[in-house]
């Protein structure tokens, strides 16, 4: 699907406020609310919009410590990896994982309560996936940036300059001029 400025445009307020209402997207992106409607229904079917979630801050809820962890595995079959990548959807604990090129496989964000809660993941969950040759854990002392929505926010660029003598006229503006119709 190609977005144009008003698909782009109503990204970056849903990206802003999941829960605002269609009227105030259109006074926002100047559109009455049926075709804001239509435009986010169409980003929903072409899998632009994923879903919408709520950010929950872990520490809220007893999960203080957040661990990187990579992992390096034995092998790298299809069937290795794919079972890797399964197992760790399996633990709730895991935030985020990547599989990922360099000295290690995967790159894992973990949340747990504190140390020992971390060793016990390790010992009861991670460790028991078969097949991991070596890991190492880094926890975060702080974190400097965080960008959120499901999974990040990604900063929505705006459309790119439309060719002046190949433009299709403007939506609002049938013989496209502007205010002239």
């Amino acid at each position: 699907m190609e977005l144009d400025r008003l698909d782009r445009a109503i990204l970056a307020v849903l990206q802003q406020d999941a829960r605002i209402s269609l009227q105030d997207i259109g006074v926002r992106v100047g559109l009455s609310t049926t075709p804001c409607w239509s435009r986010i229904k169409k980003m929903e079917n072409a899998g632009v919009i994923q879903g919408y979630t709520v950010r929950i801050d872990p520490a809220a809820i007893g999960f203080a410590e957040t661990v990187i962890v990579q992992v390096t595995l034995e092998s790298h079959s299809d069937e290795t990896l794919e079972a890797f990548g399964k197992a760790l959807a399996d633990i709730p604990e895991v935030l985020e994982a990547f599989l990922i090129s360099g000295d290690y496989d995967y790159h894992i964000r973990i949340a747990v309560r504190d140390t020992r809660d971390y060793e016990r993941l390790l010992r009861e969950r991670l460790y028991r996936i078969p097949g991991i040759r070596h890991s190492r854990s880094c926890f975060v002392l702080r974190r400097l940036k965080e960008n959120l929505a499901p999974p990040l926010e990604i900063q929505v660029p705006p459309a790119p300059p439309r060719n002046e003598g190949t433009a299709k006229r403007d939506q609002r503006h049938p013989r496209g001029s502007r205010g002239k119709v």
